[in-house]
């Protein structure tokens, strides 16, 4: 379960005066954040904290392995839901992972939430929905992060810890089944060839073929395939310094974003029907180097990553079965990490700890909108094909008469229009962030604890964009063709600077048994940049400028017989006004907390409760582009806040044959600041509660292991668990909600030793909810649309060790 203590430095006591011995103690002294559950021993290694996550000032929960194998999760999304006021739903596609906790985040552009995967940090959002592999260890740790960890991690951070070679040998293998022809196979190997030396490697297949059905093309809406491998290398050639070097490949290959039509009356929300199937393709490396050295005095730590990132996106932008329009988005992403941590390992009253950290980010995202066929049809301007029609019958008709003027149009070819248009996109937006910290620890008192901290961060981005609108239209008139050109065109590069001071202060008093008391002061800090998506809204509005100067000149053409070219000339005051459009600013925000960790009943207990209150300037809204809805844009309202509470209970029963868990998080996020529009168009969502935040995240679950003398059975395992959250609001105005919903999940376990069987069902009552909605207006019409929460599915897990 989830709980922490120290691991005594049993070694001082029976140090001797030699050299290996002293190192072995300075080791122990300087990894004072390892942790051991009552359960089973997680040993991690930190370079930044120098206690235990329960010990220090902050709210945060563990989930170790066993845990995470009870509930049966596979990701962090599905993981997610048992983790108070931390959400992560499922929906739209690996693309798009969505984050919020206490009240903040969004789905495109700067995350709110940190994610380290065995110490590598993740830059790309597109990243965050990866492959669980044998995870020893997730922690989640809630409110800012940004003294130690940098920029988005406003609303908290995850660290995620694979098995480690050095501490667990032997082969794994799981296979798993299930409904909706779910299926996966994963196989594990760790080494340990020496004291110096240990390696493991890992590879893994997941499928499903989807629970929703996309009715127009009579193909699966949301199947998916994905595939991997990882493969890491220990070597410690002295007692002080190790190398840990991971390198880890995914690929997903996915139907995506099966949105329906809901009702808003009933709240039904039809299958999917859409005359293009959107898809996801990704492939995504991520490698990194640790270097750990334990000096005399002091710890130092290093860590490079490199990560790859090469993806592809189709999406029906209007979610309907109408040929209307599409985008097409490719990203190719090389990112660099350097981080130097030097940390303090004496014995003292001052813990210190500082370091530098740097990362580079090259985007380049080529996206072409398609304008489809429907499009084109109600852009071909029949009032205006009626109306040339009519003015030629008229001169004909005083000449030859009605009947013989009709004969002759008809002979000729008539008089008909064709348009086609596209919007190609080309975006490069690097970042580059540097970042500079310190944090204190002093021990005041015997049981009163003092943390300072301090952080410098740098952040520089750019976008280098072009992209522009070409209609073409095309006049046969009595066989005569006559082109018309509409085009508007943007080109420019853009830059922009922001630096920010964070700084944290946190005050804990022990009260024994490991328990405490805390508050904790810290500013959080999101970066600001620059969108994209919104850039066919823009050019879509400037061809309907000139598809109506273009219908004034129409008698021109048709008399002339001359083709013509129309430009919107865009002066420095339009670019002025695109870079306000398009550019978004920083979030930052102040986060008071106060909280305790008790440890009760002899330690088989502990009770986590915490309350915390947020200030948040420009807070980062995403939204869809206001007038045509093709993309999504990010936004600032003016001010708002956040505040709610978080509890956990966990512990054992029955001579530990009973294991619990108890989460409950209440979230309450108004807006205290947001105007958008003017004039018959303003309008103010002061008082509103912000989009998407669920007002109450609950979970609990039970396992009971019935222990057997059998020797072939050892063990049988029942559980139960249950997740809900709500409500949940769609929009800024509050029109559109999700009630509170539950999600009802259980298992049962065979213990045979060294293979294990699970039978396991999830969402057993077939609860019915959506997971995301919006209103688009991408067809000219509105259109709510919705996913729905995946349905009842069962299945069932081998594991095997040897």
């Amino acid at each position: 379960m989830i709980r922490h203590y120290t691991i005594a430095l049993a070694l001082m006591a029976t140090v001797a005066a030699n050299a290996t011995t002293v190192i072995v103690e300075e080791q122990e002294m300087s990894d004072s954040s390892r942790v051991h559950d009552l359960d089973e021993v997680v040993i991690v290694q930190q370079s930044k904290e120098f206690l235990p996550l329960r010990q220090q000032p902050i709210s945060s929960t563990v989930m170790t392995s066993l845990e995470m194998s009870s509930l049966g999760t596979r990701d962090i999304r599905e993981l997610s839901s048992f983790i108070p006021s931390f959400v992560m739903p499922i929906y739209g596609s690996s693309y798009t992972p969505t984050v919020y906790v206490r009240g903040i985040g969004s789905r495109i552009n700067s995350p709110s939430v940190g994610f380290y995967v065995d110490g590598i940090p993740l830059i790309s959002k597109s990243a965050f929905s990866t492959h669980f592999y044998e995870m020893d260890r997730v922690d989640v740790l809630r409110g800012p992060q940004g003294t130690l960890y940098g920029m988005n991690t406003e609303g908290g951070l995850v660290r995620m810890y694979s098995k480690n070679p050095m501490n667990y040998q032997g082969t794994d293998l799981r296979l798993g089944g299930g409904s909706h022809f779910y299926r996966t196979v994963e196989a594990a190997h760790y080494a340990k060839e020496s004291d110096k030396f240990a390696w493991s490697w890992a590879a893994f297949y997941d499928g499903q073929n989807g629970f929703f059905k996309n009715t127009f093309l009579n193909v699966n809406a949301d199947r998916y395939d994905e595939a991997g491998t990882k493969l890491r290398f220990i070597y410690k050639p002295t007692q002080r310094l190790s190398f840990d070097w991971i390198t880890d490949f995914q690929y997903t290959n996915q139907n995506a974003y099966p949105y329906g039509v809901q009702d808003l009356e009933t709240g039904t929300v039809a299958d999917p029907s859409q005359n293009i199937q959107s898809h996801y393709e990704r492939n995504i490396l991520n490698s990194g180097l640790n270097i750990h050295y334990i000096g005399r005095g002091f710890d130092f730590n290093s860590n490079t990553s490199y990560q790859f990132l090469y993806d592809h996106m189709l999406m029906d932008n209007d979610y309907t079965e109408l040929d209307f329009v599409s985008l097409s988005m490719h990203q190719r992403q090389h990112s660099i990490t350097q981080e130097f941590t030097f940390k303090g390992n004496q014995v003292s009253r001052w813990h210190w700890t500082t370091g530098v950290f740097g990362s580079y980010q090259w985007l380049r995202t080529v996206a072409p909108t398609t304008f489809g066929s429907y499009f084109k049809t109600i852009m071909k301007m029949n009032a205006v094909e009626k109306m040339i029609y009519g003015q030629v019958f008229q001169s004909m008709a005083a000449r030859m008469g009605e009947q013989g003027a009709a004969a002759a149009i008809e002979r000729a070819g008539g008089i008909h229009i064709g348009v086609d248009m596209q919007v190609p996109g080309d975006f490069q937006t690097p970042q580059l962030n540097l970042g500079v910290f310190h944090e204190s620890t002093f021990d005041i008192t015997d049981n009163l604890m003092a943390v300072i901290g301090l952080r410098y961060d740098y952040n520089h981005s750019e976008i280098d964009y072009k992209t522009n609108g070409n209609m073409d239209i095309l006049f046969s008139i009595l066989g005569a063709n006559v082109r018309a050109q509409a085009i508007s065109e943007f080109s420019r590069h853009e830059k922009s600077n922001f630096s920010q001071l964070l700084p944290k202060f946190g005050l804990t008093y022990k009260l024994g048994n490991g328990s405490n008391i805390y508050a904790t002061v810290a500013k959080g800090y999101r970066a600001g940049g620059y969108n994209f998506q919104m850039f066919a809204d823009i050019i879509q509005s400037d061809i309907n400028t000139l598809k109506d100067n273009l219908q004034a000149q129409m008698m021109t053409i048709m008399s002339e017989r001359k083709d013509i070219t129309m430009r919107v000339e865009h002066t420095d005051a339009d670019y002025e006004n695109l870079l306000n459009t398009i550019s978004f600013k920083p979030e930052e925000s102040w986060n008071y907390e106060l909280g305790t960790h008790l440890n009760l009943f002899n330690n088989s207990v502990h009770l986590d409760l915490s309350a915390f209150y947020m200030q948040i300037l420009n807070q980062q809204l995403s939204v869809l582009s206001s007038e045509f809805g093709y993309g999504r844009v990010m936004v600032n309202a003016g001010k708002s806040y956040s505040c709610g509470v978080e509890a956990s209970l966990h512990g054992m029963l029955f001579d530990n044959h009973l294991s619990y868990m108890l989460n409950y998080g209440f979230t309450h996020a108004n807006f205290k600041e947001y105007e958008t529009g003017e004039g018959d168009s303003y309008v103010s969502y002061k008082g509103k509660t912000v989009p998407f935040v669920p007002q109450h995240t609950i979970s609990a679950m039970a396992d009971y292991r019935f222990s057997l003398s059998n020797p072939v059975l050892q063990a049988i395992v029942l559980g139960a668990n249950v997740s809900a959250m709500g409500k949940i609001y769609w929009d800024e105005a509050n029109e559109y909600s999700q009630k509170l919903y539950a999600v009802l999940g259980a298992h049962a376990d065979a213990d045979f030793g060294r293979v294990k069987l699970s039978l396991w069902g999830r969402n057993l009552t077939n609860s019915k909810y959506n997971t995301f909605a919006f209103l688009s207006k991408a067809t000219g019409q509105p259109v709510f649309s919705a996913q729905r929460g995946n349905p009842f599915q069962f299945g069932a897990d081998v594991k095997i060790h040897f």
